[in-house]
């Protein structure tokens, strides 16, 4: 009977709805999943990839070497299956179950564009290299500066007590450094350099006045918080910690948004679009594919944030078509899926260390010795490119090789550590060309049925120009300190491999050029939130994700204060 259907209708969306849903559970959606709950909201938490066995357990945590069937190689199928992914260092043996598999998720690169993706609940906050710092006004005054991309809406006051709040419950080692280019936060005791790294901080700084190096600032805890135990410094991070030491969506906000009661989480859920509703100018919900029936469904909210990541964000919001917005959800400004950007590295230049063969260290510290940004600061203004860049180094004792290969001889051998090498390496800023950007390609269908995401992104001069100065500066601090034997090994990355991708759904103080405002809410859809890295405006040099989670955790503070006054 009619009625019955219409009963049924409303029977399952009353079922379906929430106050709020979240899409995607990496470090944006993690948190604010954590911070909407908190605030009393029931939330609805999407994810497109399965459950991973939850903290503090992981499958290969604890496995020893020998343990994997290659010994953490790969074998042909997950080169076949994983050919995007194995084009990044990350992908082992060890902990291949949390990416995603390409021949299944396909997507059309006009240009080489590798796109990193996990596949797991808790998303990439489990294998994210944990590097967190500051973002200064150097960043958010840069494009009005030079003219490139639009000037953000925020400055770094109004973000500072987010950075504040996050680095107190995420726990971020560190030491305070007084530099302005990295502002200082709330860190936990650092760690500790080793006597090279030691070494090379003074005989640097002493060499050039305008070069600093400090302590690599990690989301690794140095102290318990939260229930999490200290970093035991294993560098097993990749596989997921059994003690919950790093930051991940797994061991820190989800467990606190559980807490509260309010949250549903919904793995295997491939969102295909938020659905708007014409009368109220309102997005309504997101209707869904389960990745395991193949069914779609329907689910409801007053708000939604999308926390996706940079390319799946930007797809989903093109696919959100209506009469309103033919061209995709809030894309009024014709600027959804525009100005991609990632870092671009491949910096890598390593020299021997004589002397300290008396000396050594305890553990495999997580985190590398930081050298912030110097080109284009003060009174280092170089014409040949913009923006800048940061470096990386860190100094360790090789592992020897034995003039025997089997028996006591080389086992003996073995434990006798080989000398000091020092490595630099870095990340350079990309700046947002309106060009390289995502589409969606109607004609062909990738295996959901929907239509197929094509990425067309390239570094263009500017960047290769940094790109050669990185090398050339990280050549000459190692020759000139007198280290021995300076090889270069460098070649620049392709884009997304930096795993840094950001900026197709920029924030901005016009919504002619940009597609949210300065709460990361977009202009034309007031009850749709935008806080990975597509609200970007630029790139920085600097690992964005700490900055992912202030501006997420001031989003939803001022979401829930817009909802209580009914704006929402």
């Amino acid at each position: 009977m009619p009625g019955d259907t219409l009963r049924l209708n409303h029977t399952v969306k009353d079922k379906n709805t929430y106050d709020a849903i979240i899409v995607g559970s990496g470090i944006s959606g993690g948190w604010a999943a954590k911070e909407l709950c908190e605030k009393g909201l029931k939330v609805l938490l999407l994810e497109r990839g399965k459950n991973v066995a939850e903290h503090p357990v992981y499958p290969t945590a604890n496995m020893d070497p020998w343990e994997f069937t290659h010994r953490n190689s790969l074998s042909r199928d997950d080169k076949k299956d994983h050919a995007i992914q194995t084009r990044h260092y990350s992908y082992r043996e060890d902990n291949k179950h949390f990416y995603i598999n390409d021949t299944e998720n396909p997507y059309d690169e006009i240009n080489r564009f590798d796109w990193v993706r996990g596949d797991i609940v808790g998303g990439r906050s489990l294998l994210w290299g944990r590097a967190c710092y500051r973002w200064s006004d150097h960043e958010f005054e840069s494009n009005l500066k030079d003219g490139h991309g639009v000037d953000w809406p925020i400055r770094y006051k109004d973000i500072a007590p987010w950075y504040d709040y996050v680095e107190r419950f995420a726990g971020i080692s560190g030491n305070k450094d007084g530099l302005d280019v990295v502002p200082d936060g709330q860190f936990q005791p650092p760690f500790e350099m080793n006597c090279v790294e030691k070494d090379f901080k003074t005989r640097l700084e002493s060499k050039y006045h305008n070069r600093n190096v400090i302590i690599g600032r990690t989301a690794n805890l140095t102290q318990p918080v939260n229930g999490r135990t200290q970093c035991q410094v294993r560098n097993l991070c990749h596989r997921g910690c059994p003690f919950g030491a790093y930051f991940s969506t797994n061991a820190s906000t989800m467990p606190a948004a559980i807490a509260t009661g309010n949250l549903t989480v919904r793995p295997g859920s491939l969102v295909t679009q938020v659905l708007y509703n014409e009368q109220k100018q309102k997005a309504s919900g997101v209707e869904i594919i389960d990745t395991e029936t193949k069914k779609t469904e329907t689910f409801y909210a007053k708000i939604i944030f999308l926390n996706a990541s940079t390319v799946a964000t930007a797809a989903i919001l093109l696919r959100s078509t209506s009469h309103r917005f033919p061209n995709g959800l809030g894309n009024g400004s014709d600027q959804v899926g525009r100005n991609l950007m990632d870092h671009h590295k491949g910096i890598s230049i390593f020299a021997n260390v004589d002397g300290f063969e008396d000396k050594y260290y305890y553990g495999r510290r997580p985190n590398p010795l930081f050298i912030p940004k110097f080109r284009n600061i003060k009174n280092d203004i170089t014409p040949a490119f913009l923006r800048g860049y940061h470096m990386n180094a860190t100094a360790a004792r090789e592992t020897p090789e034995p003039a025997a290969q089997i028996g006591a001889d080389f086992k003996e051998a073995l434990t006798e550590p080989g000398g000091w090498k020092i490595r630099v390496y870095g990340y350079g800023e990309c700046l947002p060309y309106p060009d390289n950007r995502i589409t969606l390609n109607k004609e062909k269908k990738d295996p959901w049925g929907l239509s197929m995401l094509t990425i067309d992104c390239t570094f263009r001069e500017n960047e290769k120009k940094m790109h050669d100065d990185m090398v050339a500066s990280g050549i000459e601090m190692l020759t000139s300190l007198g280290y021995q034997n300076v090889t270069d090994k460098s070649a620049i990355s392709a884009p997304g491999n930096a795993n840094h991708e950001m900026g197709t759904v920029r924030m901005g103080r016009d919504p002619k050029t940009s597609v949210l405002n300065g709460f990361n809410q977009m202009h034309e859809v007031p009850n749709v939130f935008v806080t990975d890295g597509s609200s970007m405006a630029s790139s920085s040099c600097i690992n964005p994700s700490i900055t992912y989670m202030a501006l997420t955790a001031r989003a939803c503070d001022y979401a829930v204060k817009e909802l209580g006054k009914g704006d929402l």
